[in-house]
């Protein structure tokens, strides 16, 4: 291999050793925010309370979509992920309810 060949090769290899350890971080960094919205979904079946709530979402995606113009980010990209991040909380605090009792 030529020496570009082979700077290629390890630069390659250190980008790839990066996004795996960017990797790692996002999935326990959601792990952790998933233990939260757990304990939110908990106490918002204790005390009958709705598992949406649209305002905090709505304003959850701005504050997003603004910190992804910020660093950089396609704001588009991030409005669809935290999207899917909340669509998942509100199945995991549905499954809190009581059966029966109005999810609205």
């Amino acid at each position: 291999m030529s020496d570009a060949a082979d700077r290629a090769a390890r630069l390659l290899k250190e980008h790839r050793e990066s996004i795996d350890r960017l990797d790692a971080i996002l999935v326990y960094t959601l792990a952790e925010r998933f233990k939260h919205t757990q304990s939110v979904g908990r106490l918002k079946a204790e005390h009958d309370l709705p598992p949406s709530d649209p305002s905090r979402e709505a304003s959850q995606i701005e504050r997003l979509e603004r910190l992804a113009r910020e660093a950089d980010l396609d704001p588009e990209f991030a409005r669809k992920f935290l999207n899917f991040v909340i669509a998942e909380v509100i199945r995991h605090h549905e499954s809190y309810q009581i059966p029966g009792e109005n999810l609205a």
